[in-house]
């Protein structure tokens, strides 16, 4: 591999299947690969992934181990149980930050001993409009200052343990109103607006230090017709230049219809790939998909071809490899021990909100509303229907009707 053929590579965070790292994923570490992302399906338990981490650092220590872990719907780290903490919204109705930042250290610290150097987490976009498709409960909320406390927090909270957080989906999804996995997305603001509402609680994660900020797939009309991850006026001129950040830029998944026309177009990766580097990205998230060796070097031989077309400079790509090379430092030295589940129980109990006094007059009826999950969310265990039921029948007669087998119940998440 030359030495351009291993700059390109450094960028690059693809995705595998299985529980242990395949070979090719192992031997392209060894020649420099930037790192992987994991996903719920390469998870069994902590112990199993800090084997895994511990594998695939055997190839190369200083490695990027990248993972979505938002706490709440999307979870990784928990996939087959379900989040052992809720989530930004009912940590944001809890409205104690300081609470944000314990849940968040909570993750952070497992996530460390696990051996992860990047959450793909928090959410600062703002949940904004009903029928909004795909940000909703990852939100902390809808008023720009008040999520702007609980992303700082966030923030404050998970980098205690040496991992990096990677605030997502700049500019802001919530009020766009569409799934950028499933289309492209258009933020219809003013650029005053935009300062106003959703870069708010990025600029506070800037200011609380977060070590790196995802892309979003999606137009903002005065920034021009392409979507911020492909946006130099987004992601140099707005983000880099009036917001201040100097850290590391990463996309979202590229195999997303908001970059590659649409969803799982692998075929469309390597021109997105060499886009976002031209536009200003740093790290490259190829998506959530089983990847292999063949697209890997698709995505390589479409940046060392823009490099020597000139349409990407060298400078450009070196200096994407060299904040991506500050994803790679080893987080704090922890332990694997039992996760807190009475911190989880204080945060739920702190979200709920109860008008009136609560009184059964008769038998409890429990009714259990479930939804298809997103793509983001994906399948994995979730609802607490069961242990109402459960805690009712030990309490008093409880009624419970029969599921409706045509909900499908919520499982683990496979996307940022």
């Amino acid at each position: 591999m030359s030495t351009l053929e291993k700059l390109a590579e450094s960028v690059l965070l693809p995705a595998f299947g299985g529980t242990t790292a395949p070979d090719w994923i192992l031997r392209r570490l060894g020649e420099g690969l930037g790192g992987v992302t994991l996903f719920g399906r390469n998870v069994v338990d902590d112990e199993q992934v800090r084997a895994l981490t511990a594998q695939l650092r055997a190839e190369r220590e200083d490695v990027v181990i990248a993972i979505d872990e938002e706490g709440g719907d999307v979870t990784r780290l928990d996939v087959n149980t379900g989040s052992f903490v809720p989530g930004p919204l009912a940590l944001g109705a809890a409205g104690d930050p300081a609470l944000t930042t314990s849940v968040a250290a909570a993750l952070g610290e497992r996530l460390a001993a696990t051996g992860v150097t990047l959450n793909l987490a928090p959410c600062a976009d703002l949940t904004l409009v009903p029928d909004d498709p795909i940000i909703g409960v990852r939100a902390f909320g809808s008023s720009p200052n008040e999520v702007a406390e609980h992303v700082a927090a966030y923030v404050t909270g998970m980098q205690k343990f040496g991992v990096a957080t990677c605030v997502k989906h700049f500019p802001g999804h919530g009020a766009a109103g569409e799934d950028s996995h499933k289309s492209l997305p258009v933020l219809r603001r003013t650029e005053e607006e935009l300062r106003t509402i959703e870069l708010v609680p990025f600029a506070a994660a800037i200011k609380a230090g977060t070590r790196a900020i995802m892309s979003g797939h999606l137009v903002v009309p005065p920034w021009g017709d392409k979507p911020a991850t492909l946006n130099s006026k987004a992601l140099v001129d707005i983000l880099r230049g009036e917001l201040g950040f100097t850290g590391a830029i990463v996309t979202d998944a590229l195999d997303m219809a908001g970059v590659v026309g649409s969803f799982g177009n692998n075929a469309g990766i390597p021109a997105a790939s060499v886009g976002a580097l031209i536009a200003g990205a740093d790290l490259l998230c190829i998506g959530g998909q089983e990847f292999d060796a063949a697209l890997m070097d698709a995505i390589t031989a479409a940046v060392v071809a823009a490099v020597r077309d000139g349409s990407l400079p060298e400078s450009r790509l070196a200096e994407a490899s060299a904040r991506a090379f500050e994803m790679r430092k080893p987080p704090v030295a922890t332990e694997i021990k039992p996760v807190d589940l009475t911190l989880g129980l204080r945060a739920a109990r702190q979200a709920i909100r109860v008008n009136g006094e609560p009184r059964l007059t008769g038998p409890a009826l429990v009714v259990d509303v479930e939804s298809t999950p997103t793509i983001a969310a994906g399948p994995m265990p979730w609802g607490v229907g069961q242990y109402l039921v459960d805690g009712c029948r030990a309490a008093s007669p409880c009624v419970t009707p029969r599921p409706r087998k045509s909900l499908p119940r919520r499982r683990n998440s496979t996307r940022s």
